[in-house]
């Protein structure tokens, strides 16, 4: 089955239910094999890939993000929604806020980065300008459901992991521009560009950046706070995939390099 849009979930999305005909599939890529599912939604043919794996068992700087978005072109696959969930920069951004970001700032520090090594492939230098698709960044916008609070943009901090950040690297992504900060965003979105995929990214914010709250940080809260708005998130994308219906990737974003 060729799939023109897919999901990729982050901490606490290993599943989307709503999917019909769903089944198990394995894709061989220059990067490794990826196991994810296929299936149908409103006739949408739609591919599901849980990022950190079906029991979270692949921390953030572990993660195959060339192999996963390889496959996912190898599906047929045009644009991507992600999920992520993150922390935020400011007290005015609440946890249970969705944020649809439009830049990111790369604090990461040893992941592969691009498609394009300059050894057996040209030296490429992507444009990112608007990194994320305005395309499908407003029929996220338009598809946001009845009382969710989602904010039109926001700027993307992207840190190694696993662990989380100090409450003086907290303050510094705030004094340079930061909204939320995360440990998946990049370069998942980078190579999404380099191959010509139309990419959104939805950012939960599950919790304060340390030094914003009086209680030390946990993995048990980001979970917690994912499950509990969960509906909102579901909501969302059951809005959002109908609107894509026979919509190609967008003339900005469709630039995939002949060499891949």
């Amino acid at each position: 089955m060729e799939s023109k849009v897919a999901i990729i979930g982050g901490t606490g999305v290993y599943d989307l239910d709503f999917l019909a005909e769903k089944k198990t599939i394995t894709v061989s890529t220059p990067y490794g094999a990826v196991s994810l599912q296929t299936g149908f939604y409103q006739g949408i043919g739609t591919a599901f890939l849980a990022r950190h794996g079906q029991n979270h068992s692949v921390p953030p700087h572990q993660i195959n993000y060339r192999a996963n978005i390889w496959a996912l072109k190898e599906l047929g696959v045009q644009q991507i929604l992600a999920t992520a969930a993150v922390g935020s920069l400011r007290r005015d951004l609440p946890p249970g806020h969705l944020v649809l970001v439009d830049q990111f700032i790369d604090f990461t520090k040893q992941r592969p980065l691009t498609f394009f090594e300059g050894k057996n492939s040209p030296v490429v230098h992507t444009d990112l300008t608007e990194p994320y698709c305005p395309q499908l960044r407003r029929i996220l916008l338009e598809a946001a459901p009845a009382g969710c609070q989602v904010q039109d943009g926001g700027v993307y901090v992207c840190t190694e992991g696993p662990r989380f950040e100090t409450p003086a690297e907290i303050s510094f992504y705030a004094q340079v521009g930061g909204d939320v900060v995360g440990m998946t965003g990049v370069p998942e979105v980078v190579l999404a560009r380099e191959m010509g995929l139309c990419y959104a990214a939805i950012a939960l914010v599950t919790n304060y950046g340390a030094g914003l709250s009086s209680q030390p940080l946990t993995h048990e809260e980001v979970v917690e706070c994912q499950r509990a708005n969960a509906e909102n998130l579901r909501a969302l994308l059951e809005n959002a995939l109908p609107r894509l219906k026979g919509k190609a990737g967008c003339q900005q974003c469709r630039k995939p390099d002949p060499m891949l």
